[in-house]
């Protein structure tokens, strides 16, 4: 027996065989609680069922007592829209002396929620076709005149969605009764008190169980809004010739049963003298097949309301109703069928089995571990890191050549250890070059070029590039080479310059897929644009957030990847493996944070100095460039202007349109500023609805025809605001008030100018409007122009 063999079977003796015990004795205790579960799955099923036909129940009692409550001409036509909403499938009202139901209402007999009807003898009645609510109808002095009852079909379509809500197979028995004997004896009907009809309940939608007593608030909500809209005028009547089994009723007088009508109700009795189900009657409607069905059907007749029992077929049944509140007599069942018979021979076996491998396993213990301990100790030895130790050769025998074989081990691994330290050193130096460089710049050539070079080095690559999408073309152009000939490197950036979908590249960048191979064997064909090679290994990156890899990109678009990393004709080997292709990745995904990273730079410094809503500086922008050309202008002996701008009755516009008619007036504003400075002139959003535009190397006389176009430019043309949810676009006409200052003559710093423009701008303010006006010298205003001259009362602050 070879060492193999023994322990394998020591093996099997003392590890499988306590496995297969604690599997077995698994296997036994889950067969138990599965069949204490179904007990408890059955009983949850039951109470959901019990909760779905309330609801439904109160649904009902919703509907009724919405048409009861409507004025009494009115009744019928409310009762016709509760149908027509699917609040319930008829409706049926007892005057007292005659009644009405609505069309296509469920014929009889009608199940009463508040409990088994007395009047109808359940061995007479083989099933109820409608569930349904009865309320009082209430007279002017509070006496009962009548009932409004409510009804809902019971069909197939019933019983398999309350299946659904309660996880358990249902089952409508025959008969209106509780069984003989099983509960307690209906009371003897009062004659003077007898109901009038009976009903049925209808099939809630999907998920029944879980929404139906929201469902039934909602209603008798919006049953309560259909009668107040009845007492207030009246309900909607629709086109008495539509078609449809639900649709409204037409002319109240034809719903009435008036001549001349068209629709008018039904007037049916509810209470039809049913015939005598067949002797060995089967279930109404049911969720089973075959004889489990008549099965669990001829069981739960002997069950009273709420026992559960398990039936000949293995079945665990629950009878429900007919009770108060569940008028339906109901069958919910669940499979148990529990393994018999297999304990005891489980048992044995465990038995068995464990004395066999307790025995077996001592003696093949004792035998197999001597010669091992010798390698194990060896072994130790190694992983110490020890990489001399040998380990003796006594056999030709399995361990005689594991020794062998260890040995061999040892000596290889000594020298791939030294190889590896070897490689690790000039990995991690570049490693950290490569982190260095990601961490302490958002220079996008110097961080691709570090990943370029790191992954030549990994995969021994000879020469390599990386080429970013061009978002205008759509072309995939050439970032930085490494190893190329003079023609790529030479000249412009964009000499390398690929079709996105076309070439190697194209293609990598189109679908997203890496490739690797030969160009000769593996294809494809190489673009003008690529430089040529032999061997290549091509990845795709993205970086996050920017599009979708998918569709081919049309002009203009940003195509599914950002870029590609290619590398080509490795040294040493003829081509590229899986493990190059996994470096290469990992540097490709690199590269895309990289770039990502780079363009969220860009973009926060960009967010820090604009206002986001009109793209002009922003006040921090304000305050550098102010104190930046005020020192310039000081420092050569030149003007700079300051105008200091503030829309009119901006307050107004935002309390009259809304604050995003406000934010349009402020782009639009912002945009005909620019469009009337130079562009060595400065505008900037101040705060709110100010504004400040410098003016370098401009004196006051230039400053004023600055400011006349301004004022100009704002009150030509009113400002277009679009329209929202499809209403007319808003025209605003709006002016500005514009204050002027130049360095030196109203301040020798920027900070002193700029108040001094900012008291002009108060200045025209205080002059109506619509104008500007020059800073004062030595405290008196200078000549200002504008459209508008008559006396305002002063600003008083801003916005205003």
């Amino acid at each position: 027996m070879t060492l193999r063999a023994r322990l394998t079977t020591a093996f099997l003796a003392v590890v499988l065989s306590p496995v297969l015990i604690g599997a077995l004795f698994v296997g036994t205790m889950v067969s138990k609680l599965s069949h204490e579960r179904a007990t408890e799955r059955l009983t949850v099923a039951a109470g959901s069922v019990r909760t779905s036909v309330g609801a439904l129940c109160g649904q009902l009692r919703a509907v009724a007592e919405g048409v009861a409550a409507a004025p009494a001409d009115q009744r019928l036509a409310t009762a016709q829209r509760m149908v027509s909403a699917g609040l319930a499938d008829g409706v049926h009202i007892d005057n007292g002396v005659d009644g009405a139901t609505t069309a296509q209402a469920p014929a009889p007999p009608w199940a009463d929620c508040a409990g088994p009807d007395p009047q109808v003898v359940s061995d007479a009645v083989s099933g109820f076709e409608a569930l349904s609510a009865r309320v009082p109808v209430a007279g002017p002095g509070g006496e009962p005149t009548g009932t409004v009852s409510a009804a809902i079909a019971v069909d197939g379509d019933l019983v398999r969605r309350l299946a659904q809500a309660s996880g358990a197979q249902l089952t409508l028995l025959p008969g209106a009764g509780l069984a003989p004997g099983a509960g307690a004896a209906a009371p003897e009907p009062d004659l003077a008190e007898l109901p009038d009809d009976t009903f049925a309940d209808d099939a809630a939608e999907d998920g029944v169980g879980a929404t139906l007593g929201d469902a039934a608030g909602e209603l008798a909500g919006a049953a309560a809004g259909d009668v107040t809209g009845a007492a207030a005028g009246g309900l909607p009547v629709d086109d008495p010739t539509a078609d449809g089994p639900n649709q409204p009723l037409g002319d109240p007088a034809a719903m009435a049963g008036e001549p001349g009508g068209e629709a008018g109700p039904q007037t049916v009795p509810l209470d039809p003298a049913p015939a005598p189900p067949p002797a060995a009657a089967g279930p109404v409607h049911t969720t089973m097949l075959g004889s489990d069905a008549a099965t669990v059907t001829g069981y739960a007749a002997t069950l009273g309301e709420g026992a559960i029992g398990a039936a000949g077929n293995g079945h665990l049944v629950a009878r429900l109703g007919p009770v108060p509140g569940e008028p339906l007599p109901l069958a919910v069942s669940l499979p148990a069928r529990p393994p018999t018979g297999l304990y005891l021979l489980l048992t044995v076996v465990v038995l068995v089995t464990a004395a066999v491998a307790v025995t077996v396993a001592w003696w093949l213990a004792r035998t197999a571990t001597e010669p091992v301990v010798e390698l194990a100790l060896a072994a130790d030895r190694v992983a110490g890191g020890d990489l001399d130790a040998r380990v003796p050769v006594r056999g030709n025998d399995e361990i005689g050549r594991l020794a062998t074989a260890f040995n061999h081990m040892t000596r290889e691994l000594h020298t791939y250890v030294a190889a590896l330290t070897a490689s690790r050193d000039q990995l991690r130096g570049h490693l950290g070059v490569l982190g260095d460089t990601l961490s302490s710049t958002h220079d996008l050539d110097r961080i691709l070029r570090v990943i370029l070079q790191t992954a030549r080095h990994a995969t021994g690559a000879s020469a390599g590039v990386v080429l970013l999408a061009d978002p205008a073309t759509g072309a995939l152009v050439g970032q930085c080479t490494e190893g190329l000939s003079e023609q790529w490197t030479t000249g412009e950036r964009g000499t390398l310059r690929v079709p996105y979908g076309l070439g190697l590249t194209g293609s990598v960048a189109a679908t997203g897929v890496p490739r690797i191979g030969r160009v000769e064997h593996d294809g494809p064909r190489l673009d003008p644009g690529e430089p040529d090679c032999r061997t290549y290994m091509v990845v795709p990156f993205s970086a996050p957030g920017l599009g979708e890899a998918s569709a081919f990109p049309q002009p203009g678009a940003l195509p599914a990847a950002r870029g590609v990393l290619a590398l080509y004709d490795r040294l040493g080997r003829d081509e590229f493996d899986d493990s190059d292709l996994v470096t290469l990745r990992t540097f490709a995904g690199q590269a895309a944070v990289a770039v990502d990273n780079v363009r969220v730079h860009e973009e926060a410094q960009r967010l820090s100095v604009t206002d986001p809503l009109t793209g002009l500086f922003n006040y921090r922008s304000l305050r550098d460039s102010l104190r930046r050309e005020s020192e310039r202008a000081a420092r050569f002996g030149r003007r700079l202007c300051v105008l200091a701008l503030d829309l009119d009755r901006f307050k107004e516009i935002n309390d009259s349109y809304g604050h995003a008619a406000g934010d349009a007036v402020l782009a639009e504003f912002a945009q005909r500023i620019r469009y009337e400075i130079r562009e060595v002139d400065v505008a900037f959003r101040h705060g709110g609805e100010e504004f400040v535009v410098l003016l370098p190397e401009t004196d006051e006389v230039g400053g004023v025809a600055v400011a006349e176009r301004l004022c100009d430019a704002v009150r030509r043309e009113p400002i277009v605001v679009p329209a929202r949810d499809g209403g007319a676009d808003l025209y605003i006409k709006v002016t500005v008030s514009i204050g002027l200052a130049v360095l030196p003559d109203h301040g020798q710093q920027g900070a002193a100018v700029l108040q001094a423009a900012d008291e002009a701008l108060y200045a025209a303010k205080a002059a109506g409007r619509d104008t500007f006006q020059v800073a004062a010298l030595g405290g008196l205003l200078l000549a200002s122009g504008g459209a508008s001259s008559s006396p305002q009362a002063p600003r008083q602050a801003r916005g205003r």
